[in-house]
């Protein structure tokens, strides 16, 4: 598999990742053979270092630092919550015009924190559409495309505020509704996660310059949009790419 550069200078580059790539290796998924990290290491021919994460199942724009030095800064500023990450989504239901979801997460697995930790999620809804399509106790089916924007980034964090707010994300398996995934399967031929890491936005530790990446949906994403007449709602995040 060739991973997809949306950028890249001396110190830095980054992908689309696909969506069911995960970023490195896990214990919690031996069976994959393949890993965003060994994959663009092979690609580059050169060591890489991941700055943030993004879920398995999640697609869209990965930085990886070429340096220990380089990474160094950046892993700051993620922890300092400055670069600005902008996610978009289809969610079961009309979710509401804007809103903020404060709500404390507990980890997945005991991974040395077992106190639930402060996290932050600000969204917008882009666009709606009603299908005839009977889902449940249902006779239509309703979504909206919405547009996320993490303050925090803990795991799961987008996934499971969206299942707070009961606008589950399509296609998420763990934290969704598997009627709807399962209609999205079916009838739209939708296998994957509905979540798109869209945009990152940076400053540059060594040129000081605001550096912005854009990364195009996957091709299921951008079938389902194109389906329910949501280009012209992308165009603000994606551009053309929309």
């Amino acid at each position: 598999m060739e991973l997809e550069i949306l950028y890249e200078d001396a110190q830095y580059v980054a992908i689309n990742k696909p969506n069911g790539l995960l970023v490195h290796r896990t214990r919690m998924a031996e069976e994959q053979k393949e890993f965003a990290l060994q994959l663009l290491r092979d690609q580059l021919g050169i060591k890489v270092f991941p700055l943030h994460r993004l879920d398995r199942g999640t697609s869209g724009v990965l930085l990886f630092a070429k340096s220990a030095e380089a990474a160094a800064p950046l892993v700051q500023a993620f922890t300092d919550r400055q670069p600005d990450k902008t996610y978009v989504a289809v969610v079961r239901g009309y979710a509401p015009e804007a809103g903020t979801v404060d709500s404390p997460i507990r980890p997945d697995r005991d991974n040395g924190l077992k106190e639930p930790q402060d996290a932050v999620t600000h969204f917008s809804r882009l666009a709606t559409v009603e299908l005839p399509i009977a889902v449940g106790r249902y006779q239509t089916a309703r979504y909206s495309l919405v547009k996320v924007k993490p303050e925090t980034g803990r795991m799961h964090q987008i996934r499971k505020h969206f299942a707070h707010l009961r606008h589950y994300i399509i296609g998420d398996k763990k934290h969704g509704d598997w009627r709807h995934n399962l209609m999205f399967l079916e009838q739209l031929q939708s296998p994957t996660m509905l979540l798109h890491a869209a945009s990152l936005i940076f400053e540059h530790p060594f040129t000081q310059q605001q550096i912005k990446i854009t990364a195009p949906l996957p091709e299921n994403m951008k079938q389902i949009c194109q389906q329910f007449g949501w280009p012209a709602s992308l165009e603000t995040i994606l551009g053309s790419e929309a």
